[in-house]
């Protein structure tokens, strides 16, 4: 499989988390004494993936200073950066950001969010080969829904396909599995820095039955809010 087998999000500017993020960016954000992304980039490395793509923006800088090509942590994965603050002077929102970074990525690959903590999530390197050989777009992993997401994002069928809307729906847990096809809307690399959000790719991809979904019950937090970062710390 050629090129990153994940890709970290960690363009983003991080207001509600203001203003912490002013002069820190939410992926560096300390959790129990280590940053939220070291705590992925460890999670990918069980996980058997030797590369990881990495997308910035606000206070980019700080990230590949902290954590550069080759982390010094032994054992992490090596790190490849998309810099859009650097290209386009901001971030693309997700599916641009995405767009930005395929060339950097195979063409299956695991996707998150650098603002979230789930410690315990396992980037099995086999459930990426099952992917990868499926014929899906994407694969959700969904929680059950946190306060601030009362109403929740997608449905899920008994028979494991994604719903757009559904009469009990899940929160998007901002991790997934996901094929380059799944962005073939976009131009690849998106050399003009489109915008675009994901959910409506993900929305016509579940209406044409291309995304499947599980339920994930493990520690979830979407480290969103500084009071949300005081809680994990507080635990």
């Amino acid at each position: 499989m050629t090129g990153a087998q994940a890709m970290i999000l960690a363009a983003g500017r991080g207001q509600r988390m203001r203003p912490l993020t002013d002069s820190c960016p939410k992926p560096l954000m300390e959790v129990r004494g280590k940053p939220l992304l070291q705590y992925h980039l460890e999670a990918l490395a069980r996980g058997r993936i030797g590369e990881v793509a990495v997308n910035t923006a606000w206070l980019g800088e700080q990230i590949e200073a902290r954590f550069g090509v080759a982390p010094r942590e032994a054992g992490l994965p090596r790190i490849v950066y998309s810099h859009e603050g650097r290209d386009f002077g901001r971030a693309l929102e997700t599916a641009g950001g995405i767009a930005r970074a395929l060339p950097l990525l195979a063409d299956a690959f695991w996707l998150l969010a650098g603002d979230i903590y789930a410690p315990d999530f396992e980037f099995d390197a086999d459930a990426l080969a099952r992917f990868a050989g499926g014929d899906k777009l994407a694969h959700l992993f969904l929680v059950p829904n946190p306060e601030h997401n009362p109403q929740g994002d997608f449905g899920l069928r008994p028979d494991g396909l994604a719903l757009g809307r559904a009469p009990l729906q899940y929160t998007y847990s901002t991790i997934g599995l996901y094929r380059k096809g799944l962005f073939a809307s976009l131009p690849v690399g998106n050399p003009k820095g489109l915008k675009a959000p994901l959910a409506p790719l993900l929305r016509v991809a579940m209406d044409n039955a291309q995304v499947s979904a599980e339920i994930y019950t493990g520690p979830w937090t979407d480290v969103g809010t500084p009071d949300r970062l005081a809680q994990l710390n507080n635990l």
